[in-house]
């Protein structure tokens, strides 16, 4: 299997595409007026303490004050306490200032999401300097190669402070790369030490790296034949991040400078068209319908037009089997976080209820968030967990419908013809008018000129005065004005 990754920058956002077998499995986009700040670490200062959610609200500067949850927060003897946690009252006060990291980005109206365990990633290794913790990445599955690091690693900080947690990349490290990434990380935070120091008040003390450096450190595997990058300017600086923290991937970046937009090679933007719609087409003719609501996420696998050539189990199993690749893409290329909801065709043989679940697991496998999937209920619904840790592509690209509030739908004009009608008897009861004008659009003047008529010679007669019609071309099928002359 082959990947690539695409980094497109304009002076208004940077977009990466990770591309697998020249399909794209996901998209990363930072806006310059917008950008993530996960990772970030602020000098905070605790503005609400709330002892009923075991939480507390904490000002770092943002539009809104940030929550932080009494699990979140660093004790030196927590050892003593058998994992319970202790009561927010115990742990902060308000006016307290703290270190503080975000983990989570603002989503809809909730604040940023902190913690005070702080970590700091490097290429190799992840700085935990408030612990004495090593651990190594799961996704290392060789235990003599976990062993071998670890060892390596203990020994390079046999009497340093903190801990350190060997990531996926280190695998086959030397001692002499892991020994130049603990000097990196300790001169970052001594840098967040010192600049925590300087002032009082909410801050920035610590920015994480942009997305285009983020994205070389953290999702180039053994698998990335190629990064291309179609800005000069950010190629430079990006040869230069990679020649000191990983010049072994220094002759696998390249500078893209070909006539077609970089996101054409692989009709990356018109993936990215398609991720937002509700419906994805599968191959064999059936189709999944994607709904994304702020408390889940929805999937619904359907038949379609696959009829399949032996029985109807036969063809949902298929269906389904197939659907399960399909899900595992677009919650990755949507970046569908919190609870998912998956309907799958109904099967009646257990095995097959099996094998769909572990060709899920075995899709999701390649994911970088962490799931958790349940087994099939008795509804024959499977729920699953995605960890969220920024917005959907949906919420970075889209906003919600102004014709219908994000609802999806809109009043039928014969809807809206009536709610007029209740107006106008409304407003002659309260008010003295000679008649009465509607503004409205076209369809719904057109349903009380034609299907409703005589409802409205009945309404005229009854309140006694005439009512006259202009059409605005600007109103929406649910816009209209009631004027009274």
């Amino acid at each position: 299997m082959s990947e690539e990754i695409l980094i497109n920058v304009t002076p208004q956002e940077t977009r990466v595409a990770v591309v697998e077998n020249g399909v794209l499995q996901e998209v990363f986009i930072e806006r310059s007026r917008r950008r993530g700040i996960v990772g970030n670490i602020y000098k905070g200062k605790v503005c609400r303490v709330l002892p009923g959610m075991q939480a507390a609200f904490v000002d770092i500067g943002l539009e809104r004050a940030a929550f932080l949850h009494a699990s979140d927060i660093h004790r030196e003897d927590a050892s003593e306490d058998n994992g319970e946690v202790a009561p927010i009252t115990e742990l902060l006060c308000e006016g307290q200032e703290l270190l503080v990291q975000v983990v989570k980005d603002p989503l809809g109206s909730k604040g940023a999401r902190l913690t005070t365990h702080i970590t700091i990633p490097a290429r190799f290794l992840v700085y935990m300097p408030h612990t004495r913790h090593i651990g190594v990445s799961q996704k290392i599955e060789d235990e003599s190669e976990r062993s071998r690091l670890r060892q390596v690693l203990e020994a390079l900080v046999i009497d340093e402070p903190g801990g350190y947690i060997l990531r996926t990349a280190a695998e086959g490290a030397q001692q002499a790369e892991l020994e130049s990434d603990i000097k990196f990380l300790k001169r970052i935070w001594q840098s967040v030490l010192e600049r925590a120091r300087e002032n009082n008040g909410s801050r920035l003390v610590h920015e994480d790296l942009p997305l285009s450096m983020r994205a070389v450190r953290d999702m180039v595997t053994p698998e990335v034949e190629k990064i291309r990058i179609d800005s000069n300017e950010h190629f430079q600086k990006l040869s230069r991040f990679v020649r000191k923290f990983i010049p072994e991937l220094s002759s696998g970046i390249e500078y893209y400078s070909g006539p077609r937009p970089i996101f054409d090679l692989y009709s990356v933007d018109d993936e990215i068209q398609k991720a937002l719609q509700p419906r994805v087409e599968l191959k064999s003719g059936g189709h999944l319908v994607i709904d994304q609501t702020e408390a889940m996420t929805t999937i619904d696998v359907n038949t379609g037009g696959f009829v399949g050539h032996r029985n109807l189990e036969e063809t949902i199993f298929k269906t389904n089997l197939e659907a399960t690749q399909a899900i595992a893409r677009q919650l990755r290329l949507r970046n569908l976080g919190g609870i998912v909801i998956i309907d799958f065709i109904d099967m009646v043989d257990e095995e097959h209820k099996r094998q769909v679940l572990r060709a899920l697991e075995r899709s999701l496998e390649k994911d970088h968030a962490k799931s958790h999937i349940s087994e099939v209920s008795s509804l024959g619904l499977v729920q699953m967990t995605r960890k969220r840790t920024r917005e959907s592509l949906e919420h970075i690209l889209c906003e919600p419908c102004p014709t219908c509030n994000g609802r999806g739908t809109v009043k039928t004009p014969e809807t809206v013809c009536y709610e007029i009608f209740r107006e106008i008897l409304r407003e002659s009861r309260q008010f003295e008018a000679q008649k009465f004008l509607v503004l409205a659009s076209q369809s719904v003047i057109d349903v009380m000129l034609d299907e409703e008529s005589a409802s409205l010679a009945d309404l005229e007669a009854f309140i006694g005065k005439p009512i006259k019609f202009q059409v605005e071309a600007q109103y929406t099928q649910e816009l209209y004005d009631v004027v009274l002359m």
